[in-house]
């Protein structure tokens, strides 16, 4: 994985620590054009990988991607799903079927309803899972999709539940299915590290929250520090700056300085943060 990836929380009014700026930002990122720019301004900083939701605007920027291949022949996207409003909005605008239909992949709509339908009969829950990924991963068709991450919404209920098995089901599917390698987003990454290892996954890849003042870090900061330096997986740290809490210098030299991150993931919308923050990993963490 690259060092550095681009998320997507700035372009849909996510702002852990500001409403007025998240309505801002939700104001300015209407126009697709305005996403495109800052993906570029991104790029053109070495920034090849976006880690994004499933949000259905995102199809929009696939579009784009597909549709200027030379400019874009080393862009990785990192899907990250489920993105659940937009299941709420494809039922009120085309019904139950129309919405189906809409995000079946294109291998056929019978087929994949019949494969959905006999799950359903069944109570196959593994069907409906693998159904559903693939639907997720309808707008992603014809690019590089070499990670492909569960959400912590659901990743921290099936925690909660206790259905560890939803997290094998969903790791040998994306590997069989799109020779991707599964990816966990969390609140509360020491107890996810334990189960994964239960079940036997790996050196997984898990995202979540790493910084210095253990902004939303569910399990508790010394629980972090042990799961970084004791298991075997790959870190991806995310809220790093905690929502503007840190100041950007102090926050990426902590972070850097952590053993097991293999990245960072961070949202900016400027070109001159989006420098600043790669110059930043540049001093403290060189590249290979």
């Amino acid at each position: 994985m690259d060092q550095l990836l681009f998320g997507d929380n700035q372009f849909f009014g996510v702002n852990h620590m500001s409403e007025e700026k998240a309505r801002a930002q939700a104001m300015r990122f209407q126009d697709i054009n305005a996403v495109i720019e800052v993906l570029d301004n991104a790029y053109d900083e070495g920034i090849k990988t976006f880690m994004c939701t499933t949000h259905e605007r995102i199809a929009l920027v696939c579009d784009h991607m597909r549709a200027n291949p030379t400019r874009y022949a080393d862009y990785k996207f990192y899907p990250c799903m489920p993105y659940a409003h937009k299941y709420a909005n494809a039922m009120t605008d085309h019904g139950l079927l129309g919405a189906i239909k809409h995000f079946l992949p294109e291998e056929g709509f019978l087929d994949s309803a019949m494969r959905g339908g006999m799950s359903l009969a069944k109570k196959d829950i593994e069907g409906i899972t693998t159904l559903l990924i693939d639907a997720e991963m309808k707008m992603f068709a014809g690019l590089q999709t070499p990670v492909i991450f569960l959400q912590n919404v659901v990743v921290d209920f099936l925690l909660g539940l206790g259905f560890n098995e939803a997290f094998r089901i969903f790791a040998n599917h994306v590997k069989a299915r799109y020779g991707a390698e599964p990816g966990f987003i969390t609140m509360n990454m020491p107890r996810l590290l334990d189960v994964l290892e239960e079940l036997g996954i790996e050196n997984p890849i898990v995202c979540a929250n790493i910084n210095k003042v253990g902004f939303r870090m569910s399990g508790g900061f010394e629980a972090y520090e042990t799961a970084l330096k004791e298991k075997k997986f790959r870190a991806i740290a995310m809220s790093v700056f905690a929502s503007g809490a840190i100041p950007a210098n102090e926050a990426i030299e902590w972070v850097c300085a952590q053993p097991n991150i293999e990245s960072i993931v961070f949202g900016a919308s400027s070109k001159g943060n989006i420098r600043s923050t790669r110059e930043l990993v540049d001093r403290y963490w060189p590249r290979n």
